[in-house]
């Protein structure tokens, strides 16, 4: 059968069949929220060779990249979204039937790596990677969270074979496992080290941007179909750019809109897709996220998974989404320099003064409000948060960035060092925290404790 054409005889057909994955939420701008908002009808061409085309637009959704990869290579779907290792993959599947997809932009990423994450059951006594050694970690074997997990370890100085237990264990599993403390800790992908946390069973100690080891979620298409539609493939890279735009906006709205087909938590959506989220909408190729896909190649024969190279230069292209950037008036080069998280334009809840700095930032989500509340600091946060409540108010969330790294967290569950002045600073994790009070001075505290001086008396 033709490449992309529902039946040899019908050529007036064209097939555009996109595999989603909508549980790994940072594919949603490549997915989800195309298909959800009909963007794809929107940008396909209907002009010249396409004149009087009629789209056979599919959508197939998937918990993971491998399957996905499967019938692309089948020929049952054109285009796919997934992160940068089961992406090495679908290149690696495609050569192996003497065949070639193309990886054709970023979705949303980390150049540090943050999005990977390891956690423990809520109850463990570990606060930190270096006191795993010896014990049984779960990770999805192959996935860009094990790459992590493989990176971690080798910084500590361990052998994965013999210093820790490494088994392999899917999320849905490994959420159970960590429910029932029969696993130690665990390693994965967007959302779950998040998702994990916020759902009350597990704590986060390591965030990959520890590993330094740039993360990714992509597109990617069949090479054939994107050299006889090479329009088709720039009108889906256009509706990704239109969907961030939209995602970038009102991150609160398509925050539930993506919760309300995922059924992964608004507030868990919005840590990552809100203003100076865990990782960056960003559809440039930079060296990074090449370097990304190089190492995932590079792993995956460790790991015995690939046996053979797969050029990257061939593999990776630019191409079309500097097509798609250029007709939306966007300038590639510009973008590809800049490393720059979705900024925030806000004023403090509290002083109604403009944010300058965001290193100390934090945020509330009051229930019945349809956007979040933003404050220069925690301590103006946690004040007005005591406030929030003597009112008689609900809080959905209350976000914290971590002033080391820059990431966004869920303030129940950080640290904080209370300076002299009262000035707090929020940090993941307890042994950072603890290296800041030390160097600057400052008393360690957790979310309670950093509450307590603020609460408003009843």
């Amino acid at each position: 059968m033709a490449v992309g054409l529902s039946s040899a005889a019908d050529a007036d057909v064209i097939r555009v069949a996109v595999g989603t994955q909508d549980t790994t939420i940072n594919c949603a701008t490549g997915g989800l929220l195309i298909r959800e908002l009909k963007l794809l009808e929107k940008h396909l061409p209907r002009d010249g060779k396409y004149t009087g085309v009629t789209y056979d637009i599919q959508w197939k959704n998937f918990t993971s990249g491998a399957p996905l990869t499967n019938e692309m290579v089948a020929g049952k779907l054109d285009f796919g979204a997934m992160a940068d290792f089961p992406g090495s993959l679908n290149g690696v599947a495609f050569q192996k039937a003497g065949r070639r997809s193309l990886f054709i932009a970023t979705l949303s990423g980390s150049t540090k790596g943050s999005g990977n994450g390891i956690v423990v059951p809520t109850n463990s006594p570990v606060q930190s990677i270096a006191e795993l050694k010896g014990k049984t970690i779960s990770v999805p074997f192959a996935s860009t969270s094990h790459g992590m997990l493989l990176r971690a370890i080798k910084a500590q100085g361990w052998n994965p074979e013999t210093d820790v237990n490494i088994i392999t264990q899917a999320p849905e599993v490994a959420g159970p496992a960590l429910q029932a403390s029969k696993i130690e800790a665990h390693a994965d992908f967007v959302p779950f080290a998040e998702l994990f946390p916020w759902r009350g069973f597990a704590r986060k100690i390591f965030d990959g941007s520890q590993a330094n080891a740039p993360t990714f979620h992509g597109g990617l298409v069949d090479a054939e179909y994107a050299e006889k539609y090479p329009e088709i493939v720039v009108a889906y890279l256009r509706a990704a750019l239109e969907a961030d735009s939209l995602i970038a906006a009102e991150p609160e709205k398509y925050s539930e809109l993506i919760s309300r087909v995922t059924g992964i938590e608004p507030e868990v959506n919005y840590l990552f897709h809100g203003p100076l989220g865990l990782q960056t909408r960003d559809m440039t190729w930079k060296p990074e996220y090449r370097q990304a896909v190089q190492t995932s190649i590079e792993t995956f024969k460790f790991l015995k998974r690939a046996d053979s190279d797969l050029d990257i230069n061939k593999f990776v292209t630019d191409k079309y989404i500097r097509t798609a950037l250029s007709q939306a008036g966007r300038d590639y080069d510009a973008e590809l320099k800049n490393y720059s998280q979705l900024q925030l334009k806000a004023k403090d809840a509290v002083t109604g003064a403009d944010i300058v700095d965001a290193t100390r930032l934090a945020q509330i989500w009051v229930k019945g409000e349809p956007v979040v509340r933003h404050y220069a600091s925690p301590e103006n946060a946690l004040k007005a948060l005591a406030a929030i409540e003597k009112e008689g108010k609900s809080v959905r969330v209350v976000y914290a960035q971590d002033r080391e790294s820059g990431i966004k967290l869920f303030a129940q569950q950080a640290w904080f060092v209370r300076a002299s002045n009262g000035e707090l600073s929020a940090f993941l994790s307890k042994g950072v925290a603890e290296d800041w009070a030390k160097a600057k001075g400052g008393q360690v505290v957790d979310y309670a404790g950093a509450r307590e001086p603020l609460v408003v008396s009843r």
